[in-house]
């Protein structure tokens, strides 16, 4: 059964079973956010969480939502029509082959992915849009190094035991991270997500921001 969430300002988020959002998504979204004019890319996006989440927030510039599976696609579809935006462009294709030529490389100034963590199973629509057979870490990063410009930044979330992979294929991707936070329940529990902040062709230079704690359903930062 479909249903709708709503976000702080308003806008409204149109979801299904195979088509919703997690805690993740919402922290993404929110950890860093394309500034008000900027050109913004959102792979992986799902219902379009995260480009509603960031249009929630004030984000105006052009934005592509990239979402593999078509009935994902379709609700963001419907949901910028039912709220009546007009800078967020659906686009349900294949981030391996997105930005591959053409004028679509380095027009980007942000892009978020909310990539793969599960292996393949029962459910094939699932699967296909979720697990690291179709998409892997490193296809996440080459795609936002081709579709951003020389300063662009990148945000991606990932479970902890993929830290060292992601950190890697980040640099192989010329995007060097800047900004890392660890999430956790409570103060003391064991991280299960890291955030992690990229710019593309920077020098080195990595920030540990506070953990981020999850209590009572509502994620704030801790010390």
């Amino acid at each position: 059964m479909s249903g709708v969430e709503i976000l702080d300002n308003g806008t409204r988020v149109l979801t299904a079973p195979r088509a919703a959002f997690g805690t993740d998504a919402l922290l993404l979204g929110r950890f860093a956010q394309p500034r008000r004019a900027e050109r913004a890319l959102d792979m992986c996006s799902g219902c379009g969480i995260i480009s509603l989440l960031w249009h929630d927030a004030g984000h105006r510039g052009p934005c592509t939502a990239l979402e593999l599976d078509p009935d994902a696609s379709a609700l963001c579809v419907q949901a910028v029509a039912e709220n009546g935006i007009d800078h967020i462009a659906p686009v349900q294709g294949d981030l391996r082959m997105f930005c591959a030529a053409g004028p679509e490389q380095g027009k980007y100034d942000f892009a978020a992915c909310n990539p793969p963590y599960f292996t393949a199973g029962a459910d094939p629509v699932r699967a296909a849009a979720r697990h690291t057979v179709t998409c892997t870490t490193e296809d996440v990063a080459q795609c936002a190094c081709r579709a951003l410009r020389d300063g662009g930044r990148f945000v991606l979330c990932q479970r902890p035991d993929q830290l060292v992979e992601v950190l890697c294929a980040l640099r192989t991707a010329r995007l060097e991270p800047k900004r890392l936070a660890f999430v956790r329940q409570r103060t003391g529990s064991t991280p299960w997500l890291f955030l992690v902040e990229a710019q593309k062709g920077r020098k080195p230079g990595l920030k540990l921001e506070p953990d981020i704690l999850i209590e009572s359903g509502v994620a704030r930062y801790g010390k």
